[in-house]
């Protein structure tokens, strides 16, 4: 059985952290006596983060690894965790791409960077850190998912097939891990204002700020949820999806103008 409530971690990892989710989840993190290691692609943008939890007290690493390079990743983090015991890893380092304006559709470049990024760079991730968590029999896993996991979107292809893939990895490890005493929790979002979300072709229903989702996602992971999935009424719609008959879940999505071009105005 899972504790009702984990420990205050005392060394947070997060990878993105540069804007949206990420940035939101670092300041909330960030007190006296904690240490952050932020990951981030933006020199300029991690710096100005850097300062904010700087600001509130905490102490703050910068982590700068390309995650197209999937060995080099692994290598890297593989001894950031020999340096650091850490606590919770929030692997949130994600992009999007679109079948673009006339349904043209995706490259395979594109679709292999998003796939690389999104999940196999997750996933290397993870395989790099768990080793000292199983050591130490203490550790806490996060993957920052999509509620497209629940079924995929015909605008965007490859970023939800990511997504499904995160969220998979995430419950398989879940099962594995929770004996070991290492927490895993599959993270559910829907759309959070940011760059990613405001290049979505689509409606953006039941939009949040990134400060309302971190704070979700904290509350979550101090009860050790094996899954955090907001906001609820997406949520319950994305699940439903999933249950539905293909073909009625395909018609509601076209419907809704999420199943492809045309894209209704």
């Amino acid at each position: 059985m899972r504790p009702n409530k984990r420990p205050a971690p005392s060394c947070v990892f997060i990878t993105g952290a540069t804007s949206g989710i990420g940035a939101a989840l670092a300041k909330v993190y960030a007190s006296p006596g904690r240490t952050l290691i932020l990951h981030g692609r933006d020199p300029e943008r991690l710096s100005r983060v850097r300062l904010t939890c700087e600001d509130r007290g905490a102490h703050v690493e910068i982590c700068r690894l390309d995650f197209s390079g999937l060995s080099s990743v692994f290598i890297a983090l593989t001894a950031l965790a020999d340096r650091h015991p850490i606590d919770l890893a929030i692997v949130n380092a994600g992009i999007t791409h679109d079948i673009g304006p006339v349904g043209d559709g995706e490259s395979w470049e594109d679709i292999e960077r998003v796939m690389t990024i999104n999940a196999n760079a997750a996933m290397a991730t993870v395989s790099a850190l768990l080793p000292s968590m199983r050591q130490r029999k203490a550790g806490q896993i996060a993957l920052i998912s999509s509620l497209s996991a629940w079924y995929g979107l015909g605008l965007t292809p490859a970023y939800c097939a990511s997504k499904a893939a995160l969220k998979a990895y995430g419950e398989a490890l879940g099962g594995w891990l929770a004996p070991q005493g290492i927490g895993v929790t599959v993270v559910l979002p829907g759309f959070v204002r940011s760059a990613m979300s405001d290049r979505f072709p689509g409606p953006r229903p039941f939009m949040i700020a990134p400060d309302q989702a971190a704070l979700r996602i904290r509350n979550g992971l101090e009860r050790d949820r094996p899954r955090i999935s907001f906001p609820q009424p997406l949520a319950l719609g994305m699940w439903c999806l999933a249950l539905l008959p293909a073909g009625v879940s395909r018609w509601i999505l076209g419907r809704l103008g999420y199943a492809g071009w045309p894209v209704p105005n």
